[in-house]
């Protein structure tokens, strides 16, 4: 499934003009109806190639809106990044595959960690799930829960994604930990590190760090409305 990309009058980039090479001033939530004709509230999401398309034009909506290459907040080079546009949004590269070519830096660690635990663990075939491992990855470096810096809705449409796309490790997370410190704790366990100091969940200081609730506002909202976002794990 794809969605041709038609920026809409409201809609900040003007496909005419020389400066719509970049994306620089445009809200998420702007950036996300430009590329499938959706508001992210009422996005159809229904079957499996409607979520797909959702989740990625989340995560290019959320990384665009932050102001530097679109590609290096998706730990994408500009090559994959290039391709997920072409499969996914044809025409909409005017707008975001020109952009900052210059700015790839070395690529963190822990980005490189999580980025093979998923790909390790991918249970569907073809290119959308590498590029997600690769995404996923990169925004886990970022500061809040994981399906908000995904641009996601709720964190339940983050665990239908990893459920989808990486089945044998989301299977694995049978006490609903938060995703981001199961990741972690999956690769202390690969790597033969201890990383609790207590052997049953319940007794642990940092239970509420692990499992705690991951409520709050979709981020493609908040940046609508030039709101701060507020820290998580």
């Amino acid at each position: 499934m794809t969605f041709q990309f038609t920026p809409a009058a409201s809609v900040c980039v003007d496909p005419q003009s020389v400066a719509a090479n970049c994306h620089r001033g445009c809200a998420s939530e702007d950036i996300y109806f430009a590329l499938t004709g959706w508001h992210p509230g009422d996005a159809a999401a229904d079957d499996d190639g409607e979520f797909d398309i959702h989740v990625f034009a989340s995560l290019i909506a959320i990384a665009a809106a932050q102001g530097s290459a679109v590609y290096t907040q998706l730990g994408l080079s500009v090559g994959e990044f290039q391709a997920v546009i072409d499969h996914l949004f044809p025409g909409a590269c005017d707008v975001f595959c020109g952009c900052d070519r210059d700015q790839a830096g070395e690529e963190d660690d822990e980005v490189t960690m999580v980025r093979e635990l998923l790909l390790a663990h991918r249970s569907t075939e073809g290119e959308e799930s590498r590029w997600l491992a690769s995404m996923i990855a990169r925004r886990a470096v970022e500061p809040n829960h994981l399906w908000e810096d995904l641009g996601l809705r709720n964190r339940g449409e983050l665990s239908r994604l990893l459920m989808r796309h990486f089945a044998p490790l989301a299977t694995q997370n049978t006490r609903n930990m938060r995703w981001k410190r199961f990741f972690y704790r999956k690769l202390c366990e690969a790597d033969g590190m201890v990383l609790c100091t207590t052997p049953v969940c319940t007794d642990c200081t940092d239970f509420d760090l692990c499992f705690g609730e991951e409520t709050g506002e979709s981020r493609l909202a908040r940046t609508r409305r030039g709101g701060a976002a507020t820290p998580g794990s």
